[in-house]
């Protein structure tokens, strides 16, 4: 700001003898005059002149008042910016590295599976010849395992590593395809899978392939005790894990829905991130815990069988499942392809 005062006032108060006597007081420029008239003052950002030698000064974004200037400044001369003192700042606390995240150890012992068992059920046989059923699970194996790779770009966390298998009523293959996907998963070169047996009321999978019984998912979320990596039974077939359902027990979903759940699923891929946890759950429709898990995992699969699910049951399932970010539909037991594709021929050709 220019200087707006005219004639400055001598110290000791009295004009120059050769002045007129108009001129004998000090001319005040319009800024003075206005902040005097309209009383600026009291807003704080403006300082008054004290008598005789000091200019008006504005000061923009603030509500405190300036201290008064010793010297008056040259009309040419701009304001020097004020530098604020320096606030203590206190010594930062050191951050200790943050040491890698030491890897799940699950029991080494490794039941067998019997590929007979799997050739009856109509499963996927390991180190079997290529067919049309592993060809369609390759298929969906492969949109599962791309989604969660953008779901940990995206930084779901655990969820990302977690998929749900559910229908919305009983007998329409969750087992089946929860099954088949966790065979074709584990034929990864670099991935494996954890098959948990969600269906807590009637558990299937350990008959399915012929493992023991034990502890598993329910005893874990019962017991703080319990470390559910304990829980899990290792198989002969690379890659793959199976965690039991555990003790059966009325309160289920209430269970599923405490804080420990969190813990407990987050433990079965510590250290981790190339493994898949696939859950077998109960209907939809026929049991609560399918939505409660549903919270839990980066993607649901809903099971619909081509010839029995019908459209309502299929939009209730997935309402109640709408917890889970991304839902995706298998249709299964289907006996028409618009396509007209075959997959797992194309193996047995000679050409």
């Amino acid at each position: 700001m220019t200087e707006q005062r005219k004639i400055i006032v001598p110290e000791d108060g009295t004009a120059p003898p050769d002045a007129e006597p108009a001129a004998r007081r000090v001319v005040r420029s319009s800024v003075e005059r206005a902040v005097e008239g309209f009383d600026l003052a009291r807003l704080g950002g403006i300082v008054l002149p004290a008598e005789g030698r000091q200019r008006v000064v504005m000061r923009e974004l603030s509500i405190e008042t300036l201290p008064d200037l010793a010297e008056p400044v040259p009309a040419t001369a701009a304001a020097e910016p004020q530098t604020p003192a320096a606030a203590a700042v206190p010594a930062a606390t050191p951050v200790p590295p943050q040491l890698p995240e030491v890897p799940v150890q699950f029991p080494a012992v490794h039941h067998p599976i019997e590929r007979k068992r799997l050739r009856e059920q109509g499963l996927i046989v390991p180190e079997g010849t290529v067919s049309g059923l592993m060809e369609e699970f390759r298929i969906i194996k492969r949109q599962l395992l791309l989604g969660a790779m953008d779901l940990r770009r995206a930084g779901a966390g655990g969820a990302a590593q977690r998929v749900l298998i559910c229908s919305p009523l009983p007998g329409e293959g969750k087992t089946y395809c929860a099954t088949n996907l966790a065979l074709a998963i584990a034929a990864e070169k670099e991935s494996e899978v954890v098959l948990v047996d969600a269906d807590f009321a009637k558990p299937s999978i350990l008959s399915t392939l012929g493992l023991p019984g034990g502890p598993g998912l329910m005893d874990a979320l019962t017991d703080p005790a319990i470390d559910v990596a304990d829980c899990v039974i290792g198989t002969d077939v690379p890659g793959l894990w199976v965690l039991p359902a555990g003790n059966a027990t009325n309160s289920d979903s209430e269970y599923l829905a405490s804080s420990r759940t969190h813990a407990v699923l987050d433990r079965l891929t510590q250290g981790a991130p190339q493994r898949i946890v696939i859950f077998d759950s109960p209907p939809a429709l026929a049991a609560s815990p399918a939505a409660e898990l549903a919270q839990y995992v980066g993607q649901a699969v809903v099971v619909a069988r081509a010839d029995r699910t019908g459209q309502s049951a299929l939009e209730d399932a997935i309402a109640l499942l709408s917890g889970c970010p991304n839902i995706q539909l298998l249709l299964n037991a289907a006996r028409f392809s618009p396509s007209g594709r075959r997959f797992g021929s194309y193996y047995g050709y000679r050409g």
